[in-house]
């Protein structure tokens, strides 16, 4: 079975002109604020706080099984 809609993925993305009543009307966005549009979205609730809490609980294991070196004259 072909692919539905290898037509518009064959086209690709838009290319406006920076003068068209497009590009006036809807200006491309700069980077820095794009990447905010994205930062309140979490998909996995939690799982930061789960990640902080492994690492503790690693890095707590690793300095009770190491011991610290001595020094040598």
């Amino acid at each position: 079975m072909p692919f539905k809609y290898k037509d518009v993925l064959d086209r690709g993305k838009p290319v406006h002109e920076k003068d068209d009543s497009f590009s006036i009307k809807h200006p491309p966005m700069e980077l820095s604020k794009r990447a905010k549009i994205f930062s309140p979205f979490d998909a996995l609730k939690g799982f930061g706080d789960e990640l902080a809490r492994s690492q503790t609980e690693v890095t707590d294991r690793f300095l009770q099984d190491t011991e610290p070196f001595e020094d040598t004259p």
